[in-house]
């Protein structure tokens, strides 16, 4: 007997391939033994007998890890499979410690199964929420679907582009290009061969996204009633009657039933950006529907008491007076300002649109963009930028052909090599949270809470405060021909600080531009507001720090007689 062990042993010492496979294989035999002895080796219980508990797994339960397999796979439907889980659901893998049945099914590992099941239910709540009504042809001088635009390079998805049509209250959704997502409430444009729409999703293999100026195209089913709503409009205020009306609101339709609500719907069904709503006038009523011109710029808001007088279809909402309209926005896009290219010549200048991190860069160059026509660079290279539709981001920042040059840098050297430099400031408090959430976040999410009360926002405070005033301070020493904008003025009065921009870039203003920008002034990477959170992340000797800085900074702009920083910069 020993000599037969001594044989086996060598037998396997030499081929260790072999003895793995016979490990293998006695396990293999085991585990189905055991498994056989699970299911058949238990009493029946029948469905009178066992518990509530027993006959059906508890809501939100997973289904067992068999092996390498989950119990159900090839059966037609979930409720096929439940029936299996409660009819096996008693052998001896179904115990606790404690001897009882277990409520859970999910704490044996169906984690698979689970997710399975929740993708179908996914899928067919997808179904729901949009239905693929064709491909159509697309031209960027007069677009299909005139809403909304967004572009990811990267990670464009089916369903990423429908949820933001559908957020917005918009109808229609449509995919370009692989990357490009449009939104509108109407199609205008012609059907063609399913052929044409052949791209795949950037960021969804095996998902088409339309193609070279064709539209992938979804009707959203549950934006239909939020689109009817006027509050998926913007108020914009109270304004007095422009002197011509029909040239500074060319739409105009009787409304003797008149509601905000349908005003709104008829301007965005006309595909018009305001909605005014007059109240009865001599000869009936009247809604008027146009984009904001010089004619009517939106600019002087009147006390909303003059247009106080009360819908005669709604009870709780104004509609104004013959001399004053009650103002909406709709989500009707602003095609005015849409277009940009690359300058048609090399330009002889090299314009800096210099900032501090988290100043409002991003945002600035979005403004420039619409206002100017032409794309901006940068000194860097930012591809999460670059898919966004920043296509001067790929460019050399000294190729010519961009309108001006993102940078951060402050040193001597850097800053020279630039010509002129619209230089942007922003409160250093601001300016530090949104560039300590860009860097935890992203460029429009935010940073953990762990972040705030760890030690990289003392260690980040104290690296980058002493940057805030020394960037500004190095480009007003260094740099030639600065012009400084406030991040809160620009956002205060939009119209006249990027004019003001424009014409340092050199580019003739025209105010219908302008205007245009204003109503489409929030573009991709534009932070939902700095989260607020439950405390001060300031501490007090971060405070009397940055407040020196504060203080070191204004004292410099007053003293090359500029406008000092704003107010709201102190006290803290």
């Amino acid at each position: 007997m020993a000599k037969l062990w001594f044989k086996f042993q060598r037998y396997f010492r030499r081929k260790p391939v072999r003895f793995f496979t016979f490990l293998v294989l006695y396990l293999t035999a085991g585990s189905l033994v055991f498994l056989h002895a699970g299911f058949v080796g238990q009493p029946a219980v029948s469905q009178n007998q066992a518990s509530p508990a027993a006959r059906a797994p508890a809501e939100g339960a997973e289904l067992p890890f068999l092996g390498d397999w989950h119990l159900g796979r090839g059966f037609r439907d979930a409720g096929e499979t439940l029936s299996l889980a409660h009819r096996y659901g008693h052998g001896p893998w179904f115990k606790g410690k404690d001897g009882n049945e277990r409520a859970k099914l999910g704490d044996y590992g169906g984690g698979a199964w689970s997710r399975a099941l929740k993708g179908r239910a996914v899928r067919e709540k997808e179904e729901e929420r949009a239905k693929y009504i064709g491909c159509y042809l697309d031209d960027t001088q007069s677009r299909a679907l005139r809403g909304v635009s967004f572009f990811d390079y990267k990670k464009m998805t089916v369903f990423r582009c429908q949820d933001n049509c559908a957020e917005r209250g918009y109808l229609y959704a449509g995919l370009e290009f692989g990357a490009e997502c449009y939104c509108g409430h109407k199609i205008q444009a012609t059907n063609v061969s399913e052929a044409e729409c052949d791209m795949e999703c950037k960021g969804e293999r095996g998902s088409l996204c339309g193609g070279a100026n064709r539209l992938s195209v979804y009707r959203l089913q549950l934006a239909q009633e939020s689109a009817r709503r006027y509050g998926s409009a913007v108020f914009r205020g109270c304004f007095r009657r422009p002197h011509n009306l029909s040239l500074a609101l060319p739409v105009t339709a009787a409304m003797p039933n008149m509601s905000v609500d349908k005003c709104v719907d008829l301007c965005t069904e006309k595909q018009s950006s305001s909605s005014s709503s007059p109240s009865p006038s001599p000869g009936g009523t009247a809604c008027h529907c146009g984009f904001p011109t010089t004619r009517f710029p939106l600019h002087e808001r009147e006390d909303e008491q003059l247009c106080a007088q009360k819908c005669s279809a709604e009870e709780f909402e104004s509609c104004g007076t013959p001399s004053y309209f009650i103002v909406y926005q709709t989500q009707v896009q602003d095609n005015r300002c849409m277009d940009r290219r690359f300058l048609p010549a090399k330009s002889k200048q090299l314009i800096a649109l210099a900032s501090f991190p988290g100043a409002g860069n991003t945002w600035a160059r979005h403004l420039i963009e619409l206002a100017t026509g032409f794309y901006t660079g940068s000194y860097y290279f930012d591809g999460s930028l670059y898919n966004k539709g920043f296509k001067g981001e790929r460019d050399h920042w000294r190729s010519g052909r961009t309108i001006c040059i993102k940078t951060h840098e402050s040193g001597q050297k850097e800053i020279e090599a630039f010509d002129a430099a619209i230089l942007l400031i922003r409160n250093p408090y601001k300016a530090l949270m949104a560039e300590f959430n860009r860097k935890y976040g992203g460029h429009i999410g935010f940073a953990a809470h762990a972040h705030w009360k760890g030690k990289e926002w003392p260690e980040f405070v104290r690296n980058y405060a002493p940057w805030w005033a020394t960037h500004t301070l190095d480009w007003l020493k260094f740099g030639k021909k600065v012009l400084v904008v406030h991040f809160e003025d620009l956002k205060q009065d939009l119209f006249v600080q990027l004019g003001r921009m424009v014409r340092l870039l050199g580019v003739a203003v025209r105010e219908d531009r302008l205007l245009c920008v204003e109503s489409q002034k929030d573009g991709n990477f534009k932070r939902s507001g700095l989260r607020k959170l439950e405390y001060d992340p300031y501490t007090a000797d971060m405070q009397r720090t940055i407040q020196a800085y504060i203080k070191l900074v204004d004292a410099a702009l007053k003293g090359r007689n500029l406008t000092g920083v704003p107010d709201d910069y102190y006290p803290r």
